[in-house]
């Protein structure tokens, strides 16, 4: 018997949304600052690089750390 009311009510749903032409939303990627979510990726991972090496040459430079002599 609930069976039958959960089977009812689950197809009641859909029929609905045909009745009405109901249309699904096609999900775009978030845009922001006119990027795509990899551009972004991409200019997060150049601006890790380049604080990484300037901080290491700001080292060498102050001489907190030097380089091993060969």
């Amino acid at each position: 018997m609930l069976d039958d009311l959960r089977e009812q009510a689950g197809d009641s749903i859909f029929d609905d949304e045909e009745m009405f032409g109901a249309e699904t939303k096609k999900t775009e990627p978030v845009v922001f600052l006119g990027m795509t979510p990899v551009q972004r990726f991409v200019i997060a991972v150049l601006v890790m690089m380049i604080v990484c090496i300037l901080s290491s040459f700001c080292l060498l430079v102050t001489e907190k750390i030097a380089l091993p002599v060969f």
